[in-house]
């Protein structure tokens, strides 16, 4: 399993509850742009319409060999789930708070695969706690690489 591309700052902006591996329904020459990773998902989300998933405002660059059938960059994809994952997804949307956010993006057997989570954003406090941990952990890696 080969990682193209993660979404750093869900890990900051939001506390993960629960993951979900999704497929995602891609052109040719989108196919060709992951494996080169040209992709972003900083400013991505997961919306459910019409009783499907799908990734909006996810960033694919252009395919560079690509001819005149290349796609949009900032297209709408499906993304592939289970019916009762979509069905747990949709209510725990519709309650009050929770929301869904790709985590990260990798290559497995071959297909694209999007992680999806069902997040609920950081209070600023919260925020200035993470802060505060993963400086403590940095340290204390300091401390002990210089033992």
């Amino acid at each position: 399993m080969s990682e193209l591309t993660k979404n750093r700052k869900a890990f900051f902006n939001y506390e993960i509850h629960e993951r979900f591996e999704a497929g995602i329904s891609l052109q040719g020459t989108e196919v060709k742009s992951c494996r080169a990773k040209n992709v972003s998902l900083d400013e991505a989300y997961a919306r459910i319409r019409d009783g499907e998933l799908w990734l909006e405002n996810a960033h694919i660059a252009t395919y560079e060999q690509g001819n005149r059938n290349n796609h949009d960059p900032r297209r709408n994809r499906r993304l592939l789930l289970r019916k009762s994952e979509l069905r747990r997804l949709a209510q725990a949307t519709q309650r009050r708070g929770f929301t869904i956010v790709p985590l990260s993006m990798y290559l497995k057997r071959g297909k694209v695969k999007v992680e999806v989570a069902l997040c609920r954003g950081k209070r600023k406090p919260d925020k200035r706690e993470t802060l505060r941990r993963q400086q403590q952990d940095e340290e204390a890696r300091r401390a002990m690489k210089r033992a």
